[in-house]
């Protein structure tokens, strides 16, 4: 899977948990280790659980992808899956907020993502 793809995927993994404010770093051209970064808000602790285990499980289940490497806890209220040209940051508000990634990679385009199309009233 291209990493663009794969970067996409991880937000839209995210948002079935509810994660909030999930954005798409392009860091390709600014970084040598990865090509995107995926950042997404939780609220409390097992919010985070609830989206990292959705990205981890979908992906190996569907797609037979692991992360490389995984860091953080969730104590910490920072966790990290790198899936190698994807690196998927799962923060809590406060967190996400004191270390201010998006300005940090200020340089970063955000990928701008396609909205989800409104679904059609079910009627009987």
């Amino acid at each position: 899977m291209d990493s663009k793809k794969l970067a996409l995927l991880c937000k839209e993994l995210a948002e079935n948990r509810k994660a909030e404010d999930v954005t798409i770093l392009d860091v390709g051209k600014l970084s040598s280790i990865t090509d995107y970064f995926v950042i997404a808000t939780g609220t409390s602790e097992p919010h985070l659980r609830a989206i990292i285990s959705e990205i981890k499980d979908k992906l190996r289940d569907e797609f037979d992808l692991r992360p490389r490497a995984i860091d953080g806890d969730f104590q910490a209220a920072w966790q990290v899956l790198d899936f190698f040209d994807v690196i998927v940051h799962v923060m809590r508000k406060d967190a996400r907020e004191k270390y201010d990634l998006e300005s940090l990679w200020g340089d970063a385009p955000k990928l701008k993502t396609p909205k989800p199309r409104a679904r059609a009233k079910k009627t009987k």
